[in-house]
Formats: structure tokens, C-alpha cells, sequence
């Protein structure tokens, strides 16, 4: 039997903040929020500690008191669900991401960086 890639945790400067722009991102919401840790998930499975089978993975932001200095060695790709890649750019651009330039060049995803720098992409020509 193989692990399953059930949580990541991403460290940050303001955890309440930075899990409301991304469940706003993924249609998540927050299952659990205690001082300097919050909790988001997909409000489809809001049990999936006792679920069997594929369980979509919860994001954990835990306060630290560095700041982000490089370019992230791990990143998130979203795929946008109901419209083109364009649109969805514009969408998380108002609320709150801003373009980022890690060298990408002409590539089919945009690198964007939620409020805390953290860099993604958006890619296009790909439906989950």
C-alpha cells in the first residue's frame, strides 16, 4: 500500500488571511482555526479523517515568524473548472494575487502569488 497526499502546510505571516484567499480560490472552507493555525478543506468531504478512499488534500497555515525570501521549491497549480484560464487569471487577480515572474518565459500557465508571495500557476488546457 502507498501514503496519500492528504495535507500541505504552508507556513505564513498571517494564517487567517492568506486560508480565506484560497478557499476563496478553491471553493474550500475553514474546518478548523486555532491561534497561528488555520485549517481549509473541501467542503465536499468535511470528514475525510474517517473516509476511505481519495480525499481531497486540506492546505494548513501555520504562522512562523520569517518571511518568504525565495522562490518557492514547492507550488500549487489550480485548473480552472467553469471557465477559460484568462478569466479565472482576472479572478484571482481581484482577489488579491499578482503576477510573478520566476523565469517562466512564453509558457500555457500564468505564475501568479497569493498576498504572501507564495507562487502558483494557473494552467490552461487541463480539466480535473
Amino acid at each position: 500500500m502507498a501514503s496519500k497526499f492528504t495535507e500541505l502546510a504552508i507556513d505564513c505571516a498571517d494564517p487567517s488571511t492568506l486560508a480565506r484567499f484560497w478557499c476563496a480560490v478553491l471553493d474550500y472552507e475553514v474546518q478548523e482555526e486555532d491561534e497561528g493555525v488555520v485549517i481549509i478543506g473541501s467542503p465536499l468531504v468535511p470528514e475525510g479523517k474517517s473516509r476511505l478512499g481519495p480525499v481531497p488534500p486540506t492546505l494548513t497555515f501555520a504562522r512562523v515568524p520569517e518571511g518568504k525570501t525565495v522562490k518557492n521549491r514547492l507550488h500549487i497549480d489550480v485548473n480552472p473548472t467553469d471557465r477559460e484560464q484568462d478569466e479565472e487569471v482576472r479572478r484571482l487577480l481581484d482577489l488579491g494575487a499578482r503576477y510573478a515572474d520566476v523565469g517562466q518565459g512564453g509558457e500555457s500557465w500564468v505564475v501568479l502569488a497569493d498576498p504572501e508571495g507564495n507562487e502558483f500557476c494557473v494552467l490552461a488546457g487541463r480539466r480535473p
